[in-house]
């Protein structure tokens, strides 16, 4: 399965089925929730914002707490976060 390298979504699940690059052709490594036009979208700078982030997203869309918590606490080890480590 494939997932969105920034918040861990799977990929099939988006809409619009992967972000877009500066070109306009769909990115198949980040959703379009996190990517744009070339960019990642919102201005989260850390993994902890944007997990924050995500969790309160996911609980304003129904998901209970406990599953929120357990679907972004991976993000660390996303290639996005990942990257930032080395």
């Amino acid at each position: 399965m494939e997932i969105c390298q920034s918040c861990g979504m799977p990929l099939k699940q988006d809409p619009q089925g992967g972000g877009t690059n500066a070109d306009g052709g769909k990115n198949k490594k980040y959703c379009s929730y996190c990517y744009q036009n070339g960019a990642f979208v919102g201005e989260e700078t850390t993994v902890e914002a944007f997990q924050e982030f995500c969790r309160k997203k996911m609980i304003e869309s129904g998901s209970p707490k406990l599953m929120a918590w357990l679907f972004t606490r991976g993000m660390k080890r996303l290639e996005r976060w990942n990257n930032k480590l080395k």
